[in-house]
């Protein structure tokens, strides 16, 4: 089996507040707040990069688990604002840490590092590699636009990062789910070489959302994508110790919560600190989980996250055995 051997995070020093949008825009604290949870999120410095908070990510890391990236032969970039088309952020990332490693991105939306999780379990499990670098991080904050309040208020910026890596009997990862319906791409976009969708929808150079249907797909999918990775993990919901969503709204992860009858002190909820950092959202919550002592060995935990794509994954891991 493998599993989670390592794990670190970083968010920018700069914190932006709901005060500071109420400054220029037609907005409240109170109505960030009761719509959304969010109070503050970080903001990358203007020369700040999704490299930038990879690397710290993994600094960070390092900094908890000395050694934790010996054998890693492979690394997985999990985001939706990478420096570059290419190079790929990993090949960054591998450079950076002077790793013997193959390297790739992963664009998957906000569920990317979920994806990049299973895929870290399914080379290791194949034997294609030993140990994989598995990183989520995102400078959200270069790709929205700044004057419309019904997204700016939404994200944030950051970076986690995990080494995936065989665990004991028992321990390590149980299920995944993983989907995608693209007759919803229409709802979340960005442009980038084309200026249209498909289906002839126009994009530009901004972050797009149709909140609307966004929050609907995703209290839907959190429900149904959380219940399925339970069951195929052969555990019910009273069995979950920690509840870790995807950061991006406290009406919804409130919904997911009740769905699963689990009561608030068995979820991790920072989205009131943070914002929606996309793939960073649950590696960011997931280490403060485990710094708060929230988590400890031989614990059921389950991950949930959706986004753009549409897109979704959850995961149950039973945590340890290193």
């Amino acid at each position: 089996m493998s599993g989670i051997l390592a794990l670190g995070a970083y968010v920018p020093q700069r914190v932006m507040t709901n005060a500071d949008f109420e400054a220029y825009l037609d907005t409240s604290d109170e109505w960030i707040v009761t719509r959304t949870g969010i109070k503050e999120r970080r903001i990358a410095a203007e020369d700040e990069y999704t490299s930038d908070l990879a690397f710290k990510a993994v600094e960070d890391l390092l900094r908890r688990h000395p050694g934790a990236l010996e054998g890693v032969d492979a690394v997985i970039v999990a985001t939706n604002t990478p420096d570059a088309l290419f190079p790929d952020t990993a090949a960054l990332v591998q450079a950076r840490f002077g790793l013997k490693a193959f390297a790739y991105d992963l664009l998957a939306g906000c569920p990317g590092w979920i994806y990049a999780l299973a895929q870290a379990h399914a080379l290791v499990e194949a034997g294609l590699a030993q140990k994989v670098l598995t990183v989520g991080a995102e400078a959200l904050s270069k790709i929205i636009d700044w004057n419309d309040r019904s997204t700016a208020v939404l994200f944030g910026d950051g970076g986690g990062a995990a080494v995936v890596g065989k665990v004991r009997q028992g321990f390590g990862f149980r299920s995944f789910v993983l989907g995608a319906d693209g007759t919803g791409a229409k709802e979340l976009h960005h442009a980038c070489v084309a200026p249209r969708l498909p289906d002839g929808t126009s994009m530009r150079n901004r972050l797009y959302m149709n909140g609307r249907e966004v929050f609907k797909f995703a209290v839907r999918v959190m429900n149904t994508a959380t219940l399925e990775a339970i069951e195929k993990a052969g555990l019910t919901p009273e069995d979950i110790r920690l509840f870790v969503p995807h950061q991006a709204n406290l009406r919804i992860i409130d919904a997911a919560r009740e769905r699963l009858g689990l009561p608030w002190e068995r979820v991790a909820v920072n989205v009131d600190r943070y914002g929606n950092t996309s793939t960073a959202s649950i590696p960011l919550a997931l280490k403060e989980a485990v710094d708060a002592g929230r988590i400890r060995e031989g614990d059921h935990v389950l991950l949930v996250s959706f986004g753009a794509g549409l897109t979704w994954a959850a995961a149950v891991l039973t945590w340890g055995g290193a």
